[in-house]
């Protein structure tokens, strides 16, 4: 997989109530699906080895018995195999039987997890036949006979368990099996052990976390059912000592609403202890008595779901990949998520095991796949990678963020004007897409502060590069939204400037274009002072990212309305204005008919000439296309990503419609403009932060101007572009 992401895998298999043995088939014909899609972590429902409606039958010695041998069977079989499963079973311990979670893998049995909450309310009466977790950990040894008389050298024997609990070091035997005399014999009533060769002990209780040899960050730990429901679940404690996967074993029965329910409780725990949650819910094969199972399966990871199969279903495998280096990188950022000095976590065990393919593997929403799927090549991920990680794909959801972001822009920039007493908006606006979006938020600002409309005056500055179709729309945007609109043509001052530091007006170079746009600038601030008001910025996140912007000319304003909303999203929030103002089957809306066209006008500084009265220069075909610009953005900003990551992320979420060599190369621009431009956002004007990435250098993103990139570049360069 690719760094940082780990497969893994919720399933629901078939119950047989009462049959431990028919239930091991089950378990391990799902498991071998489940890797074979390349899942490496893979959680079953509670007490899947019996079935969780078994009721008085978990009293049952028989039942407990073969349950023990079912396990054994399932830890025996997964003998040079790296994934881990985890199963439940109800397994008895000094006369006490509690409801557990087993975490095996390469026929190991690593822990023995009892559930701490048990409900008993309403259909559940689990206090009946379990007793809630101890609060010390114990560490038991399950002899396999079979296996012991073999490196003991003594008597074959059936594949009965038995195992032994120390007790202030004095070791005491149950369960079912041959009792010969080459194990143990009895000494004064006491049972003396005849054998000297190693056993390996196993943790049994709560406090437990499982870390992946070949990667440290890779850490789970499970809980079971209730205890998500505790007002202090067990994953409380177990992120705080490092788990980034939480795993729970659970039988929820389906009642009106509560999928929603179960669905929120999961993304509101993942995101409350910034991990990956799989919760895998019991279904198909449970007894239907006096309650339904749903098999309701969801993985969840930072308060979002990743995939989630459908409530009543039938077996399913719910799939995903839970991205372990993001989490972390979150965690290390928010000094918050730290050790409590009060935890009760001194008795904590770290258990490890190896999975050697999490470090050479290599990294689609969320799947849910058939129990039975035949063995097939797992795609390289099931884990949907959006390619516009900023825009929420959901049209109504993509709806309410825009007006979430205006809202934003809007209480910033009012608040802005009443503090400085500021009688206007001054913005510079060109007919694009940023200066649309600062002016719409602009209007609404100045009403917000107790301004009229015609408080915000908007300045066209034609030059050099102004095309017809952009002056146009630059007017019948001002006039459709009532505000002052001035012209003041730069054309002649800026060639006077020119003229005055002896620059030749035909050399169309960076004093060219810098000069107008620091021109503009200028008139700005100065029609602010005479009107006593503040220029509005317009640069938009992207830009910033790259430094597309002229240092003191459109970088500077005061006060940046657009300074955390990248590009792609702006082209949203100009949408979703057009359509406000088309609602209501007002289709002629002047306003809408502007955005539109807009919206439609190629992206362009306009600084060099028009060829034929069209934009000559398309700033999509100099820096790249904003759509790959923010995809590497969010990536390396949000999740502090490596440059090869970014790189496979990006060539799963633009397949077919890049190409890798062509993803490569805009990354090493964006790579190279990022860490050169710093300078220009260590001097930006105040703005709002509107999400999660943003380069203010007073808030989140404080770099310093004269940081290299070699090593980012030097990681570019050695990948292949295929």
């Amino acid at each position: 997989m690719t760094e940082g992401f780990i497969r893994v895998a919720a399933v629901t298999p078939w119950v047989s109530v009462g049959d431990p043995a028919a239930n091991a088939d089950h378990i391990e014909e799902v498991a071998r699906n489940a890797a074979r899609l390349g899942a490496r972590i893979i959680v079953t429902p509670e007490l899947s080895l019996t079935g969780y409606t078994c009721g008085e039958l978990f009293l049952q010695d028989t039942l407990l018995s073969a349950a023990r041998n079912a396990l054994m069977r399932l830890v025996k079989h997964s003998k040079g195999r790296e994934e881990i499963v985890i199963i439940g079973l109800p397994f008895a311990l000094r006369g006490k039987l509690y409801n557990v979670a087993a975490v095996y893998s390469d026929g190991r049995l690593h822990g023995l997890i009892p559930k701490t909450h048990l409900p008993n309310y309403g259909e559940f009466y689990e206090l009946r036949h379990f007793s809630p977790a101890p609060e010390r950990m114990d560490f038991i040894t399950i002899l396999d006979t079979e296996r012991e008389a073999e490196s003991f050298d003594g008597p074959e024997t059936s594949e009965n368990q038995l195992y032994l609990v120390r007790e202030n070091d004095v070791p005491r035997i149950f369960g079912e099996g041959p009792r010969d005399e080459g194990y143990y014999f009895e000494e004064n009533g006491d049972i003396k052990f005849n054998f000297d060769f190693d056993r390996e002990e196993i943790p049994f209780g709560t406090n437990m976390v499982f870390r992946c040899e070949e990667d440290l960050d890779i850490a789970f730990a499970v809980e079971i059912c209730e205890d998500l429901w505790a007002p202090e679940p067990p994953s409380l404690r177990h992120a705080e000592r490092g788990a980034v996967i939480i795993a729970n074993l659970s039988a929820s029965d389906e009642t009106i609403g509560k999928a929603s329910y179960r669905r929120l409780l999961t993304r509101a725990q993942s995101g409350k202890l910034l991990c990956g949650y799989m919760y895998a819910n019991a279904g198909a094969g449970e007894s239907t008595t006096d309650m339904t199972f749903s098999g309701h399966c969801v993985i969840a990871e930072n308060g979002a779901v990743l995939a989630e199969s459908k409530p009543f279903s039938r077996g399913n495998i719910t799939i995903t990949e839970i991205d372990v280096r993001g989490l972390m990188r979150d965690r290390r950022a928010l000094n918050t998520f730290a050790f409590s000095e009060e935890s009760n976590v001194e008795d904590y065990v770290e258990l490890f095991f190896s999975q050697p393919s999490v470090s050479a593997a290599a990294p689609v929403t969320g799947k849910v796949i058939p129990i039975g799927l035949p063995e097939s090549k797992a795609p390289e991920m099931y884990r949907y990678i959006d390619p516009h990680p900023f825009v929420p794909s959901d049209a109504e959801k993509r709806a309410e963020r825009c007006e979430e972001i205006l809202a934003i822009q809007v209480s910033g920039l009012a608040t802005r004007l009443i503090a400085a007493r500021a009688k206007a908006a001054v913005i510079g606006i060109s007919g694009g897409l940023d200066s649309t979006l600062a002016l719409l938020a602009s209007v609404r600002a100045a009403q917000a502060a107790g301004l009229e409309k015609d408080a915000v005056i908007a300045v066209t500055m034609p030059s050099f590069g102004t095309t017809e179709r952009t002056k146009r729309n630059a007017y019948r945007l001002a006039e459709a939204l009532g505000v002052q609109l001035r012209e003041v043509a730069v054309t002649d001052t800026v060639r006077a400037h020119l003229a005055s530091i002896g620059h030749d007006e035909s050399v169309h170079d960076v004093v060219y274009e810098n000069a107008q746009a620091r021109m503009r600038t200028l008139t700005l601030m100065d029609i602010a002072n005479a009107a006593g008001g503040l220029v509005v910025g317009t640069g938009d996140l992207s830009e910033l990212a790259l430094g597309w912007a002229t240092y003191n000319g459109d970088h500077m304003s005061m006060y940046g309305v657009n300074a955390g909303v990248p590009k792609t999203l702006v082209r949203h929030i100009i949408k979703y204005a057009a359509d406000e103002a088309s609602a209501d089957g007002n289709a002629e809306s002047p306003l809408a008919a502007v955005l539109s066209d807009i919206l439609d006008t190629p992206v362009s500084p306009e600084l060099l000439p028009p060829e034929d009265g069209d934009i000559s220069q398309k700033t999509e075909e100099i820096v790249g296309p904003y759509e790959l610009h923010d995809f590497f953005l969010y990536h390396m900003v949000r999740f502090g990503r490596s440059p090869r990551v970014i790189y496979a992320l990006a060539k799963i979420a633009f397949a077919g419609t890049y190409k890798n060599e062509t993803v490569r190369e805009w990354l090493l621009v964006f790579v190279k403009r990022f860490f050169a431009n710093q300078f220009k956002r260590s001097a930006l004007p105040d703005g709002p932060k509107v999400g999660s990435v943003t380069l203010s250098p007073r808030g989140d993103w404080r770099m310093p101007s004269d940081a290299q990139a070699d090593a980012w570049i030097a990681e570019i360069e050695q990948m292949e572009g295929k």
